[in-house]
């Protein structure tokens, strides 16, 4: 029985983790859940699953289920690791959302054999602390980002000297054929056409500046440099990514818009018993109309963000990821519009006080979330001076 590790559990991808383990619950023991103040829906989840160790980040949240079950073991956050797991899990997923997914990230890397990685910001701004605590612990690593899985499954036995280029595909979101307005409600941007996700990531998806974080991500990952890859729009979202080889041969790699096909061959990989996902059957109609095209940077105008980033891994990587959730936070709660966040981060990120971190980096855990509280601080405080005028 594999001994399971979930940080997140109540958002969505730890959801889809819990929903392919309860259709296969006797080979699966899930030993530590994890969320920051969803206590309802993990109450239900610890009946289900008999979890026995629940982190609870959210002060208030924590004191509250820490009452109400005493056979369960409820800590406010990840520094009892050793009292939690005795040993090693088999598998551990990290699905918190955000930089503050980072710090639990790197912690659980010496309890766990495998660890799948969900969490873009972690790999975005901290990729070498956590490089570094995987071969430390011997910990096997798979992304799990369903372009980063891809492109995982395809040159993984491949050196990367046979790479000639690699396309991440984007959907394009919820406003690819219709004209963006400036005032464009939250509850439109994040009604993406094929994806069920989160509220921060379905903007990001609408902005397109997901596809910017993984392409940091994957050049991080696969240490491949960043002139190697390229976005193509893909409204259908069936193909995840296509890989060029100086061979000549071209993968392309496709399926359905389920994370759960990504996720279960994570936790089932090199397993002799595969419970794997039910999908459907292969559609020739999509097959037949998959439309590749070029992105529109007019309308796309974060994709030029690119050309700020450089192949060397820096500070200048968290800034990045936290004026961008700084700005959408400030979106989702009606204090910009949607366009704003497009021509904000541009202008903030050319600032010096932002700039001048792509000559420096990352050197520890605290250091970059000290960075994150700064940055995302002076992002909120420039904005509202900047509303105001």
């Amino acid at each position: 029985m594999k001994k399971i590790i979930i940080l997140g559990s109540t958002g969505s991808i730890g959801k889809q983790t819990l929903e392919i383990l309860k259709k296969d619950k006797k080979n699966f023991k899930v030993i530590l859940l994890s969320t920051d103040k969803n206590i309802k829906l993990i109450k239900k989840q610890i009946k289900i699953f008999k979890a026995k160790n629940i982190v609870v980040t959210n002060k208030e949240k924590y004191k509250i289920l820490k009452k109400k079950l005493k056979k369960v073991n409820i800590f406010p956050d990840f520094t009892n690791l050793d009292k939690m797991i005795k040993g090693k899990a088999d598998y551990a997923i990290s699905a918190i959302s955000g930089v503050k997914g980072l710090r639990p990230t790197i912690n659980i890397i010496k309890k766990t054999k495998r660890i799948a990685i969900a969490n873009k910001e972690s790999i975005i701004c901290g990729w070498e602390l956590i490089q570094k605590e995987l071969k430390k612990h011997k910990t096997e690593f798979i992304p799990v980002d369903s372009e980063h899985f891809s492109i995982w499954s395809v040159i993984h036995n491949y050196d990367k000297s046979e790479i000639e280029k690699i396309f991440l595909t984007a959907s394009g979101g919820p406003f690819l054929n219709k004209k963006i307005k400036k005032k464009t409600k939250p509850k439109d941007a994040i009604n993406h056409p094929n994806w069920e996700m989160g509220k921060k990531i379905s903007i990001d998806s609408a902005t397109l500046m997901n596809k910017i974080f993984e392409i940091i991500e994957a050049k991080k990952i696969f240490d491949i440099e960043l002139n190697k890859f390229d976005i193509l729009v893909h409204p259908k979202s069936y193909i995840h990514a296509i890989v060029k080889f100086k061979n000549g041969l071209i993968k392309i790699i496709a399926h359905d818009t389920d994370m759960k096909i990504p996720i279960s061959n994570s936790i089932y990989l090199g397993d002799s018993n595969k419970n794997y996902v039910r999908t459907k059957k292969i559609d020739l109609k999509i097959l037949n109309s998959l439309r590749l095209q070029k992105v529109n940077y007019k309308k796309f105008p974060v994709i030029g963000l690119l050309k700020k980033i450089s192949n060397n891994n820096s500070l200048f990587d968290t800034v990045l990821v936290s004026v961008n959730d700084e700005l959408v936070s400030q979106f989702l709660e009606n204090k910009i519009n949607f366009l704003d966040i497009s021509s904000k981060i541009s202008l903030l990120l050319d600032l010096p006080l932002f700039s001048k971190f792509k000559h420096q980096k990352p050197k520890n855990l605290a250091q970059i979330e000290k960075l994150n509280e700064f940055v995302r601080l002076k992002t909120r405080s420039l904005s509202v001076i900047s509303q105001k005028k």
